[in-house]
């Protein structure tokens, strides 16, 4: 028999509720035959309880979704502020570099009074600031004259037969000339090298 159960001495029917149990006792022991009232009453009691727990069920599932689409949605607009924030920062650390390319167009009226090396020099210098910025977000250049093709960072564009490029085995495929620089941040390739390679 369960917990909290109670049962009629007279008819044997068991009842959740005590007061109805002893209810149903009573009517039996006066009348000799059960009262069928009584059991509904406590199967209505049973279902009422039981249609009571689903709804708080139903309740409690509708709260907890509508809190979930809530926490999303904060964190897509979280998510969307951190994103515009890094655009900004990355746009603040690049206008130095624009600065200096300005600077460099607003003099080339000049060009005659320079000569090509103080010019050469303050590219020099652009190129010198790009490069330092992009080693500051943690972007390298991926090496790859006179090294073995590998498919996972470079990207063959063109091939050379020359026999003196080859490999000392004869048979690698060796970068012999860079067509377009490669980058990688922290060992994630960003953009793969486009090479000549050795045939």
């Amino acid at each position: 028999m369960e917990e909290n159960l109670y049962q009629c001495k007279e008819c044997g029917l068991h009842y959740k509720d005590k007061e109805l149990a002893e209810r149903c006792e009573v009517w039996c022991a006066e009348h000799k035959t059960c009262n069928v009232e009584i059991t509904k009453q406590a199967e209505e009691s049973k279902l009422g309880g039981l249609e009571r727990k689903c709804e708080e069920y139903l309740n409690n599932w509708k709260r907890a979704t509508a809190d979930f689409i809530n926490y999303k949605k904060e964190e897509m607009e979280r998510m969307g502020m951190l994103g515009a924030w890094a655009k900004e920062s990355m746009v603040l650390k690049v206008l130095p570099i624009f600065d200096s390319f300005y600077l460099a167009e607003k003099h080339a009226h000049i060009l005659e009074n320079v000569s090509m090396a103080e010019w050469q020099k303050g590219f020099e210098q652009i190129k010198t600031q790009i490069s330092e910025f992009l080693k500051k977000e943690g972007i390298e250049e991926i090496k790859v004259i006179g090294q073995k093709f590998d498919a996972n960072s470079m990207e063959i564009m063109a091939a050379s037969s020359d026999e003196a490029s080859l490999a000392p085995e004869g048979r690698e495929e060796v970068v012999v000339e860079e067509l377009q620089k490669g980058y990688k941040i922290q060992e994630r390739v960003l953009r793969p090298a486009k090479v000549k390679v050795s045939k």
